[in-house]
C-alpha cells in the first residue's frame, strides 16, 4: 500500500508512489473552455493546466486523445490522479473525459478539494472514469470512496461501483461481486454534520474506518 506524504497547509495527507520516478516526465497544457454550466466543486481546477507524468505517451490530434502509460500521475489543479494508464479525450466543446486503469493487483487512485470548502473527496478503484463535462467521477470494482473535512477522514464507503458527482455533491454506491472484502455487499460510515455553533464533544471520537488490515490491506495497493 502507498506510503502516506506529510500533510500541507492543513490538506489530509495524500498516498505517495512508493516507486521511483518515471524515466522522463511529460507536461501537457490542456486549457478547458468555461462554456457551459460550472459545477462551483469543481470551477477552479477546469482551467488550470494539466501536467502529466509517465513513461510513454501516444497523442493523436485528430481525434484529440492521449494515451499515457506507465506510472501515470496527474495533476490538474486541485485534482491528483494516479495509475498505469490513463487515456484521455477532448470533446469538441473543450471538456476531457478520462479513463484510469490500475495495475493488477492495485488500484487507480483520484483526489480533488471541494470549491469553497475545507473538503477533499478520494476514491479508488480498479479503473476509474472522469467525465468532465457532467463533472462526475465513477470509481469501478473494488471501489472506495473517501470524503476528509479538514484532515480528518468523515465518510467511507466501499462497494463495486462508486459514482461521485461534484456538482451536486451526491452519490451512489453499488455492491456485488467485485466488493469481495464488503461481501458483495455495499459498506459505509458517514458522519453527520455537526452545527458551526454546537459545542465540541469533549473526547471527539474518529470516524470508524472500513479497511480492516485482514482483508483491504491485504490486496496491496
Amino acid at each position: 500500500m502507498p506510503s502516506r506524504a506529510p500533510a500541507r497547509n492543513g490538506d489530509p495527507p495524500v498516498p505517495t508512489p512508493s516507486h521511483p520516478p518515471s524515466r522522463f516526465a511529460l507536461l501537457l497544457a490542456v486549457g478547458l473552455a468555461a462554456c457551459g454550466t460550472a459545477a462551483q466543486a469543481e470551477r477552479a481546477d477546469r482551467n488550470k493546466p494539466m501536467n502529466v507524468e509517465a513513461d510513454a505517451l501516444r497523442y493523436d490530434d485528430l481525434k484529440q486523445t492521449s494515451v499515457f502509460t506507465g506510472r501515470v500521475v496527474i495533476t490538474k489543479g486541485t485534482i491528483v490522479i494516479r495509475g498505469a494508464r490513463v487515456d484521455v479525450r477532448q470533446d469538441a466543446e473543450g471538456y476531457q473525459h478520462g479513463f484510469v486503469t490500475a495495475e493488477p493487483g492495485k488500484l487507480a487512485f483520484y483526489r480533488q478539494k471541494r470549491e469553497g470548502v475545507d473538503e477533499f473527496i478520494e476514491g479508488e478503484g480498479e479503473t476509474i472514469e472522469y467525465d468532465g463535462k457532467a463533472d462526475r467521477v465513477k470509481f469501478v470494482k473494488r471501489a472506495e470512496l473517501r470524503r476528509f473535512r479538514g484532515a480528518t477522514l468523515s465518510d467511507e464507503m466501499v462497494g463495486s461501483v462508486i459514482t461521485y458527482d461534484n456538482g451536486t455533491d451526491t452519490f451512489s454506491v453499488d455492491g456485488g461481486p467485485a466488493s469481495p472484502a464488503a461481501g458483495g455487499r455495499v459498506r459505509a460510515v458517514l458522519a453527520p454534520r455537526g452545527s458551526a455553533s454546537a459545542p465540541a464533544p469533549a473526547t471527539p471520537a474518529a470516524p470508524a474506518r472500513l479497511r480492516p488490515s485482514t482483508t483491504l490491506d491485504g490486496g496491496g495497493k
